[in-house]
């Protein structure tokens, strides 16, 4: 295939998405020819920064390739590891028309304003002399992994929330309850399935004699200091019922808790993609772990080579990984081709019909879903398309996302995962690595069905310690 004045040889597609272009091909094949040397900055809190050294042609014939290059990489570096400050250095050209994106009314604008949300600072765009480049400066941080005492652990979802009652290490109650946080206006709503769910984990705990010692928490979201600054979940939240009573949400769920049962509990929030990789790290004894959980969104995180958390925003659902022009849109961000597309339920959904699978569009989400599942279950050959098709997905966004991070294992999570689907997503992604990305080593993998669908709120348990 040819795109934007690059070969990209690639020889798996996606049964129902011949158009899709992998954007991990692309950058490989596109950067082969590239001579001029342009190095990406990216700052965020702390005076922390993330360098990312690459080469443009700087050629009239490839300046379309170049700017739509930078494009891609400055969002997914965005999107990898956050920040409030981009830095363009080698090229002014270049980094104008990332400015311009970058701005009230451009095609980053709602980067732009997210990344404003999350840091509290105003985002900038910055040219720089290559040889001025910024120095990299990254730091890291243990979490999780405790287990002793009783512990609750809570994994907000955008179809389901999960509670789990781990006592000592051991899961001795798990429930999943289907909610619905993304259309609810009252975070009155979001706040009382919370503390119902702590509740009723709290009273087996109870049943065991034991008391609550910490509360664990995993959200889809950012969160700093246990504070939401940016989530999904509230959605169609006012931004005055935001700042009152989502920030502090789940510590008020903590605190209100313990006046019931009369003490005080610790308690710590985490985004669900550090979670899920903690749970793959957990469970494998391992570092080194990119964790995936395919469910509402895409949710990603990561334990770094050290079992470290980096303290990067791991917000893979909203960075590219399909180059195709008519990619579908992602409605909250406006973007294309991003994983939220194709690594969620919107991705099945999104295949299902062109498959010849009929769904009811007044039906949720989670609901359409279902319908696909249970076709699985029957081993309908439309469904078998649908899953397929997400494995050559996943398979070449393994090999982009291997360009970015340090990758031993990757476990995949998640409702989406569940199932002989899953089973199918993983032995497709395998098979295309083999002969896309013969050079990469791990291939995804996932842990036992009960693990894919509650694991997150058992390893979110972990996450408090306890004295």
């Amino acid at each position: 295939m040819k795109f934007l004045n690059v070969e990209i040889p690639v020889k798996n597609l996606p049964e129902l998405d011949q158009g899709f272009v992998p954007l991990g091909l692309f950058f490989k094949h596109y950067s082969m020819g590239a001579t001029k040397p342009l190095c990406i900055a990216v700052e965020r809190s702390g005076g922390q920064i993330g360098t990312w050294e690459c080469k443009v042609y700087d050629t009239p014939e490839m300046a379309e390739a170049d700017a739509y290059y930078v494009d891609r990489l400055v969002k997914f570096l965005l999107w990898s590891w956050g920040g409030f400050k981009v830095y363009i250095c080698g090229d002014d050209k270049l980094a104008e028309g990332i400015k311009k994106a970058y701005s009230v009314g451009g095609s980053r604008e709602f980067d732009k304003n997210f990344m404003e949300g999350v840091y509290e600072r105003e985002f900038e765009v910055v040219a720089l002399p290559y040889d001025q480049k910024p120095a990299a400066f990254q730091k890291t941080e243990s979490v999780g992994r405790h287990t002793n005492g009783a512990r609750i652990g809570f994994d907000a979802g955008g179809s389901d929330r999960k509670v789990s009652a781990v006592i000592d290490g051991e899961t001795i109650y798990s429930e999943e309850v289907v909610w619905y946080p993304k259309v609810n206006t009252n975070p009155d709503y979001h706040y009382l399935g919370i503390l119902a769910a702590m509740e009723t984990a709290a009273a087996k705990i109870l049943e065991k004699g034991r008391k609550v010692d910490g509360i664990g928490v995993s959200s889809a979201g950012v969160y700093i200091d246990n504070k939401c600054m940016v989530a999904s979940l509230f959605l169609k939240v006012g931004k005055e019922d935001f700042d009152a009573k989502v920030k502090n949400i789940y510590t008020r769920a903590a605190e209100d808790l313990g006046r019931i049962l009369g003490y005080e509990i610790p308690v710590v929030v985490a985004n669900d993609g550090d979670v899920s990789a903690l749970a793959g790290a957990m469970g494998l004894g391992e570092n080194g772990i990119m964790g995936i959980a395919m469910g509402t969104s895409e949710a990603v995180g990561y334990v770094d080579g050290e079992g470290n958390i980096c303290g990067w925003l791991n917000e893979l659902a909203f960075a590219p990984v399909d180059g195709q022009p008519d990619a579908m849109e992602d409605e909250w961000s406006g973007d294309i081709g991003c994983g939220v597309k194709y690594f969620s339920q919107d991705g099945v959904n999104k295949l299902a019909p062109r498959a010849g699978i009929e769904l009811d569009e007044t039906e949720p989400p989670a609901k359409r879903l279902k319908v696909v599942q249970g076709l699985m279950a029957e081993n309908d050959e439309r469904a078998i398309k649908v899953y397929e098709s997400i494995g050559v997905y996943l398979g070449h966004t393994m090999g982009l996302y291997a360009q970015f991070y340090d990758i031993h294992h990757v476990q995949m999570m998640g409702r989406v995962m569940s199932g002989r689907g899953g089973d199918i997503i993983l032995e497709t992604a395998a098979r295309v690595m083999d002969e896309e990305y013969p050079d990469v080593k791990f291939r995804p993998e996932a842990p036992d069905e009960m693990t894919r669908r509650v694991g997150q709120s058992s390893a979110a348990a972990s996450l408090p310690e306890v004295k």
